[in-house]
Protein backbone atom coordinates (compact mmCIF):
# COMPACT_ATOMS: atom_id res chain seq x y z
CA UNK A 1 0.00 0.00 0.00
CA UNK A 2 1.32 3.59 -0.68
CA UNK A 3 1.00 5.33 2.88
CA UNK A 4 2.36 8.57 0.49
CA UNK A 5 0.41 9.29 -2.34
CA UNK A 6 2.65 11.73 -3.53
CA UNK A 7 5.34 8.51 -4.23
CA UNK A 8 5.06 7.43 -8.02
CA UNK A 9 7.93 4.57 -8.21
CA UNK A 10 10.29 3.16 -4.95
CA UNK A 11 13.04 1.27 -5.25
CA UNK A 12 13.75 -1.28 -2.31
CA UNK A 13 18.06 -2.50 -2.15
CA UNK A 14 17.54 -2.87 -5.98
CA UNK A 15 19.84 -4.39 -8.19
CA UNK A 16 20.21 -6.33 -11.31
CA UNK A 17 23.08 -8.60 -12.88
CA UNK A 18 23.95 -9.88 -16.19
CA UNK A 19 26.23 -12.66 -17.45
CA UNK A 20 26.86 -12.92 -14.31
CA UNK A 21 28.03 -9.36 -13.29
CA UNK A 22 26.34 -6.84 -11.27
CA UNK A 23 25.45 -4.07 -13.41
CA UNK A 24 24.48 -1.82 -10.55
CA UNK A 25 23.44 -3.56 -6.91
CA UNK A 26 21.64 -1.92 -3.60
CA UNK A 27 19.62 0.89 -4.74
CA UNK A 28 17.28 2.22 -2.90
CA UNK A 29 15.57 5.89 -3.83
CA UNK A 30 11.65 7.67 -3.83
CA UNK A 31 10.34 9.39 -6.58
CA UNK A 32 7.89 11.81 -5.82
CA UNK A 33 5.34 13.87 -7.63
CA UNK A 34 6.54 17.57 -8.29
CA UNK A 35 10.22 16.80 -7.21
CA UNK A 36 13.74 16.07 -9.50
CA UNK A 37 15.91 13.05 -8.13
CA UNK A 38 19.46 12.92 -10.02
CA UNK A 39 21.60 10.05 -10.66
CA UNK A 40 25.21 11.13 -11.23
CA UNK A 41 28.19 9.02 -11.16
CA UNK A 42 31.20 7.88 -13.74
CA UNK A 43 30.44 5.60 -17.06
CA UNK A 44 29.44 2.16 -16.63
CA UNK A 45 28.48 3.28 -12.97
CA UNK A 46 24.53 1.48 -13.64
CA UNK A 47 22.87 5.03 -14.20
CA UNK A 48 20.76 3.80 -17.29
CA UNK A 49 20.33 0.34 -15.28
CA UNK A 50 19.14 2.14 -12.36
CA UNK A 51 16.60 4.08 -14.75
CA UNK A 52 15.60 1.08 -16.52
CA UNK A 53 14.83 -1.00 -13.43
CA UNK A 54 12.90 1.93 -12.09
CA UNK A 55 10.79 1.75 -15.59
CA UNK A 56 10.14 -2.07 -15.21
CA UNK A 57 12.21 -2.70 -18.36
CA UNK A 58 14.07 -5.32 -16.75
CA UNK A 59 12.28 -7.63 -14.96
CA UNK A 60 14.60 -10.33 -13.32
CA UNK A 61 16.04 -7.40 -10.75
CA UNK A 62 17.29 -8.15 -7.05
CA UNK A 63 15.22 -6.47 -4.51
CA UNK A 64 11.89 -4.96 -5.20
CA UNK A 65 10.05 -2.14 -7.61
CA UNK A 66 6.89 -0.38 -6.20
CA UNK A 67 5.56 1.12 -8.81
CA UNK A 68 1.91 3.41 -8.29
CA UNK A 69 1.69 5.35 -11.54
CA UNK A 70 1.28 3.39 -15.38
CA UNK A 71 1.49 7.50 -16.61
CA UNK A 72 5.11 6.99 -17.67
CA UNK A 73 7.38 9.66 -20.24
CA UNK A 74 10.48 8.32 -20.96
CA UNK A 75 13.48 9.77 -23.54
CA UNK A 76 16.19 6.94 -23.81
CA UNK A 77 19.89 7.92 -24.15
CA UNK A 78 20.36 6.61 -27.31
CA UNK A 79 17.44 7.37 -29.96
CA UNK A 80 18.44 5.33 -33.78
CA UNK A 81 16.73 8.17 -36.41
CA UNK A 82 17.14 7.67 -40.36
CA UNK A 83 18.29 11.08 -40.79
CA UNK A 84 17.60 10.54 -44.58
CA UNK A 85 14.31 10.33 -44.06
CA UNK A 86 11.94 13.95 -44.70
CA UNK A 87 10.01 13.03 -41.81
CA UNK A 88 8.94 16.42 -39.58
CA UNK A 89 8.40 17.37 -36.00
CA UNK A 90 4.74 16.71 -35.98
CA UNK A 91 5.10 13.53 -37.71
CA UNK A 92 7.75 12.49 -35.64
CA UNK A 93 5.18 12.92 -32.53
CA UNK A 94 3.20 10.63 -34.01
CA UNK A 95 5.52 7.65 -34.82
CA UNK A 96 4.21 5.26 -32.27
CA UNK A 97 1.40 6.45 -31.21
CA UNK A 98 -1.92 8.79 -31.54
CA UNK A 99 -1.55 12.15 -29.91
CA UNK A 100 -4.16 14.94 -30.19
CA UNK A 101 -3.04 17.99 -31.89
CA UNK A 102 -3.75 20.36 -28.80
CA UNK A 103 -1.29 17.90 -27.07
CA UNK A 104 1.19 18.19 -29.40
CA UNK A 105 1.08 21.83 -29.62
CA UNK A 106 0.80 21.92 -26.10
CA UNK A 107 4.30 20.36 -25.06
CA UNK A 108 5.74 21.86 -28.22
CA UNK A 109 5.03 24.97 -26.59
CA UNK A 110 6.16 24.14 -23.15
CA UNK A 111 9.41 22.86 -24.66
CA UNK A 112 9.33 25.86 -26.87
CA UNK A 113 10.31 24.49 -30.13
CA UNK A 114 6.34 24.72 -31.28
CA UNK A 115 8.11 27.18 -34.24
CA UNK A 116 10.23 23.83 -35.38
CA UNK A 117 6.52 21.77 -35.70
CA UNK A 118 6.80 21.74 -39.70
CA UNK A 119 10.71 21.42 -39.17
CA UNK A 120 12.24 18.16 -41.43
CA UNK A 121 13.78 16.74 -38.23
CA UNK A 122 16.90 16.28 -39.81
CA UNK A 123 17.49 19.92 -39.89
CA UNK A 124 17.34 20.63 -36.13
CA UNK A 125 20.39 21.55 -33.59
CA UNK A 126 21.27 19.01 -30.89
CA UNK A 127 19.46 21.50 -28.55
CA UNK A 128 16.30 21.54 -30.39
CA UNK A 129 16.28 17.59 -31.18
CA UNK A 130 16.49 17.12 -27.19
CA UNK A 131 13.31 19.56 -26.77
CA UNK A 132 11.48 17.64 -29.45
CA UNK A 133 12.51 14.51 -27.62
CA UNK A 134 11.20 16.30 -24.25
CA UNK A 135 7.83 17.36 -25.93
CA UNK A 136 7.21 13.63 -27.11
CA UNK A 137 7.93 12.79 -23.85
CA UNK A 138 5.23 14.77 -21.79
CA UNK A 139 2.59 15.17 -24.80
CA UNK A 140 0.82 12.62 -22.76
CA UNK A 141 1.20 14.35 -19.37
CA UNK A 142 2.89 11.65 -17.57
CA UNK A 143 3.13 11.83 -14.01
CA UNK A 144 6.44 10.08 -13.47
CA UNK A 145 9.39 11.17 -16.69
CA UNK A 146 12.54 9.60 -16.94
CA UNK A 147 15.57 11.49 -18.83
CA UNK A 148 18.47 9.73 -19.44
CA UNK A 149 21.29 11.89 -20.31
CA UNK A 150 18.59 14.60 -21.72
CA UNK A 151 21.36 17.00 -22.82
CA UNK A 152 23.98 15.39 -24.65
CA UNK A 153 25.16 16.88 -28.08
CA UNK A 154 23.99 20.10 -26.41
CA UNK A 155 26.69 23.18 -25.80
CA UNK A 156 27.17 24.65 -22.43
CA UNK A 157 24.22 27.75 -22.70
CA UNK A 158 22.38 24.79 -24.17
CA UNK A 159 22.80 22.25 -21.52
CA UNK A 160 21.68 24.92 -18.54
CA UNK A 161 18.42 26.06 -21.05
CA UNK A 162 17.84 22.43 -20.88
CA UNK A 163 17.92 22.12 -17.23
CA UNK A 164 15.98 25.09 -16.26
CA UNK A 165 13.72 23.57 -19.01
CA UNK A 166 13.35 20.21 -16.92
CA UNK A 167 12.80 22.44 -13.96
CA UNK A 168 10.21 24.02 -15.31
CA UNK A 169 7.85 20.72 -16.31
CA UNK A 170 8.34 19.09 -13.27
CA UNK A 171 6.80 22.65 -11.52
CA UNK A 172 4.22 23.16 -14.67
CA UNK A 173 3.06 19.38 -14.64
CA UNK A 174 4.02 18.32 -11.25
CA UNK A 175 5.48 15.08 -12.38
CA UNK A 176 7.83 13.33 -10.47
CA UNK A 177 11.16 13.41 -12.61
CA UNK A 178 14.13 10.49 -12.73
CA UNK A 179 16.91 12.30 -14.27
CA UNK A 180 20.56 11.04 -15.33
CA UNK A 181 23.43 13.63 -15.70
CA UNK A 182 27.05 13.17 -15.71
CA UNK A 183 27.77 16.90 -14.27
CA UNK A 184 26.47 17.73 -10.56
CA UNK A 185 27.42 21.19 -11.19
CA UNK A 186 24.69 21.41 -14.01
CA UNK A 187 21.97 20.02 -11.79
CA UNK A 188 23.07 21.84 -8.58
CA UNK A 189 19.90 24.30 -9.03
CA UNK A 190 17.63 21.69 -11.03
CA UNK A 191 16.67 19.08 -8.79
CA UNK A 192 15.99 18.15 -5.10
CA UNK A 193 17.80 14.60 -4.20
CA UNK A 194 21.35 13.45 -6.03
CA UNK A 195 21.55 9.89 -5.58
CA UNK A 196 25.46 9.12 -6.92
CA UNK A 197 26.37 5.75 -7.96
CA UNK A 198 29.58 3.79 -8.47
CA UNK A 199 27.94 0.07 -9.24
CA UNK A 200 26.31 0.67 -5.88
CA UNK A 201 24.93 4.04 -4.00
CA UNK A 202 28.21 5.61 -3.14
CA UNK A 203 26.36 8.51 -1.43
CA UNK A 204 22.67 10.62 -1.34
CA UNK A 205 21.43 13.47 -0.49
CA UNK A 206 20.82 17.31 -1.20
CA UNK A 207 23.06 18.45 -4.41
CA UNK A 208 25.28 20.25 -1.88
CA UNK A 209 25.14 17.19 1.10
CA UNK A 210 26.57 14.76 -2.32
CA UNK A 211 29.16 17.55 -3.21
CA UNK A 212 30.46 17.31 0.20
CA UNK A 213 30.81 13.83 0.04
CA UNK A 214 34.57 12.32 0.31
CA UNK A 215 33.11 9.45 -2.09
CA UNK A 216 31.98 11.69 -4.15
CA UNK A 217 34.83 13.69 -4.18
CA UNK A 218 37.17 10.71 -4.99
CA UNK A 219 34.97 9.68 -7.61
CA UNK A 220 35.09 13.21 -9.35
CA UNK A 221 38.61 14.67 -8.12
CA UNK A 222 39.09 18.14 -8.62
CA UNK A 223 36.29 19.22 -10.34
CA UNK A 224 33.95 18.15 -7.39
CA UNK A 225 36.15 20.61 -5.55
CA UNK A 226 35.24 23.37 -7.99
CA UNK A 227 32.07 22.16 -8.00
CA UNK A 228 31.41 23.10 -4.33
CA UNK A 229 33.59 26.29 -4.13
CA UNK A 230 31.42 28.10 -7.02
CA UNK A 231 28.38 27.17 -5.40
CA UNK A 232 29.15 28.36 -1.64
CA UNK A 233 30.85 31.61 -3.21
CA UNK A 234 27.64 32.03 -4.80
CA UNK A 235 25.47 31.09 -2.07
CA UNK A 236 27.21 32.76 1.01
CA UNK A 237 26.83 36.23 -0.31
CA UNK A 238 23.61 38.22 -2.25
CA UNK A 239 24.74 41.36 -4.58
CA UNK A 240 22.46 44.38 -4.16
CA UNK A 241 21.05 46.19 -6.98
CA UNK A 242 24.10 48.36 -7.04
CA UNK A 243 26.30 45.61 -7.28
CA UNK A 244 27.38 45.64 -3.64
CA UNK A 245 27.95 42.43 -2.06
CA UNK A 246 26.04 42.07 1.15
CA UNK A 247 26.63 38.54 3.84
CA UNK A 248 23.52 36.22 4.21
Amino acid sequence: MNSNNNILVKLNNAGFRQSEKWLVEGVSLTVEKGKIVTLIGPNGSGKSTTAKIALGIYKNIEGTVEKYTTKVGYVPQKISIDWTLPIRVYDFMLLTETIEDSAIDEALSLTGVIHLKNKNLGSLSGGEFQRVLIARAISKKPELLVLDEPVQGVDYTGEIALYELIKKISDTLNCGILLISHDLHMVMKATDHVVCLNGHVCCSGSPIDVAKNNEYKALFGEKASQILTTYEHKHDHVHSDEGEIKKN
